[in-house]
């Protein structure tokens, strides 16, 4: 009676369908039938010729597959997830690596953000926030979090939809640096044009006098003229003029603004990984499952073995 309790237990977990895990084998994809499906062509064709003598029909006229053939395919199908093991290691760590650089970062955005604010007029923080400044910070950990737990309510549209939204503000903030980059940086900038204007010109070369000749004999020309016809001169909007304070208001708000997009970016990055750390390791723990159904399947043949000469 102990003995065929053992085997029946056995059989119903060699029975049993493998856990899918979230990439691998050909199989998670194509069906649960396919085990094994990028075999040699000779060696599926065998299995079928099996699977079909060892099927027999039931009652109602279809065909129930006995208990081995569903045994084999769960081990081959098993065997197969735990051969991806260490690609599933490998990308839990290669994953972790990323949550860790990322949320780094989101951690300097943050503590910058929040030196700004508690600074003095001499970009100080007083001795007494510094250890505020620092735990501050560590809001990063709760807004991965929550970023995260919000992709696993969501589920695939939530996730696409970050991920698109992530994408676009990355192609507007590179674009915003790369407009940055020409602004101050290459020949043609606008601020280096500027300081090329506002440089006074050599004016040793007779060339250039008499252009500065010319240029001044203009002005005085232009000078002359009636109030009533410099209105004429050019197309004006009507545009008022910003003043400085409301230019620093801007900077600020665009600091802020940028700060929040590269924070955003950082932290969706962050979560998505920390999403493929927790999948990997599920991976990790459907691939020791081979080694549980192989001791499973000698224990079980070791009772029928024992059933056969007694």
């Amino acid at each position: 009676m102990m003995r065929a309790r053992l085997k029946a237990q056995l059989v119903e977990r060699l029975k049993t369908p493998v856990d899918k895990p979230s990439w691998g084998p050909d199989w998670r994809r194509e069906g649960e039938r396919v085990a094994g499906y990028n075999q040699a062509l000779e060696r599926r064709t065998r299995q079928r010729r099996a699977d079909a003598t060892q099927s027999e029909p039931d009652a109602d006229g279809g065909a129930v597959e006995s208990d081995d053939a569903i045994i084999a395919r769960n081990m081959e199908k098993s065997r197969q997830v735990a051969h991806y093991k260490p690609l599933y290691v490998g990308a839990a760590g290669l994953a972790l690596v990323i949550v860790l650089i990322s949320m780094f970062v989101d951690y300097h955005i943050i503590r910058e953000v929040w030196t700004r604010a508690l600074a003095n007029e001499f970009m100080v923080v007083p001795p007494a926030l510094q250890a505020s400044v620092m735990f501050k910070s560590l809001q990063v950990v709760f807004a991965v979090l929550i970023v995260h737990f919000m992709l696993k309510i969501t589920g695939a549209y939530g996730r696409n939809t970050m991920i698109a939204t992530s994408f676009v503000l990355a192609i507007l903030m590179i674009s915003g640096l790369g407009y940055l980059v020409a602004y101050n940086n290459m020949a043609g900038g606008t601020a280096t044009a500027q300081e090329q204007t506002s440089q006074p010109q050599n004016s040793n070369d007779s060339i250039q006098q008499l252009f500065a000749a010319d240029a001044s004999v203009q002005t005085a020309s232009m000078t002359a003229r009636p109030a009533t016809t410099r209105g004429n001169d050019g197309v004006s909007l009507g545009l008022p003029k910003l003043s400085d304070a409301s230019l620093a208001h801007a900077d600020k708000w665009f600091w802020f603004a940028f700060a929040s997009v590269v924070f955003f970016i950082v932290t969706t990055v962050a979560a998505l990984y920390m999403q493929t750390v927790e999948n990997n390791l599920r991976n990790v723990h459907i691939a020791n499952d081979y080694k549980q159904r192989r001791k499973d399947f000698v224990l079980l043949h070791l009772i029928e073995a024992a059933e056969a000469r007694g």
